[in-house]
């Protein structure tokens, strides 16, 4: 038996959070397709999206679709990121400062190195023990979702393109884009973690503007 539209409290802070984690995931959405996920009314949705709107955290651009009103795509502002995990920016980006003035590029360039040694001795051990890419692919996302990065797996549009290795959140973005060693560093531990029989290539990046961070993964 189907169930009945929900339409709660329009201030349902969870409902909220839920909307901010969909389109975070997704990507920008329509009221209306939310409403499907979510199994509320379009108008529900609709409601928390205005209130999320007049926070900042969320926009919308008109998109027109035949004929009658254009339809708005709602999407996260780069305010919202302040809702999700930072891992401690503040004390990071300090971190790094006074790193970068005692130690120089060099020393920070070590320090980036020692951390990925670090990543890659962790992974290891989640991955040891699965023998297929997929396996160990989602072993990788569930150990980078548990440190903050939302992380996915997902076949390529194109299977013979592999797969793709997606993190909606970059929790160290703010300090990433002071050391841009830290995102190239991350491409290396992906490789290292995934093994010489697989290339592994940056599609997307959120610090170079895009939503997500997307890693193809592909079987040399």
């Amino acid at each position: 038996m189907v169930s009945a539209k929900k339409s709660p409290n329009r201030h349902d802070a969870a409902t909220r959070r839920a909307i901010l984690n969909h389109l975070k995931m997704e990507g920008p959405s329509t009221a209306a397709a939310m409403a499907r996920t979510f199994d509320l009314t379009a108008m529900a949705v609709r409601l928390h999206l205005y209130d999320l709107e007049k926070q900042g955290v969320v926009g919308a651009t008109s998109e027109a679709k035949g004929r009658g009103r254009p339809t708005k795509i709602w999407h996260l502002t780069e305010k919202a990121e302040e809702a999700f995990p930072d891992s401690h920016r503040d004390l990071a980006v300090e971190l790094l400062g006074a790193a970068r003035s005692t130690f120089g590029e060099d020393g920070v360039a070590q320090l980036v190195e020692v951390r990925g040694q670090a990543q890659i001795k962790r992974y290891r051990e989640r991955l040891d023990d699965k023998t297929q890419l997929e396996d160990r692919l989602k072993a990788l996302a569930a150990a980078r979702t548990e440190e903050g990065y939302m992380a996915d797996v997902q076949r390529a549009p194109n299977q013979k393109d592999g797969w793709l290795f997606i993190e909606n959140h970059c929790p160290i973005c703010t300090v990433a884009r002071d050391c841009t060693g830290l995102c190239a560093n991350e491409l290396y531990v992906f490789q290292e973690v995934l093994g010489a029989a697989y290339s592994v290539s940056r599609a997307e990046h959120i610090v170079s503007g895009d939503r997500r961070c997307a890693y193809r993964v592909v079987p040399k």
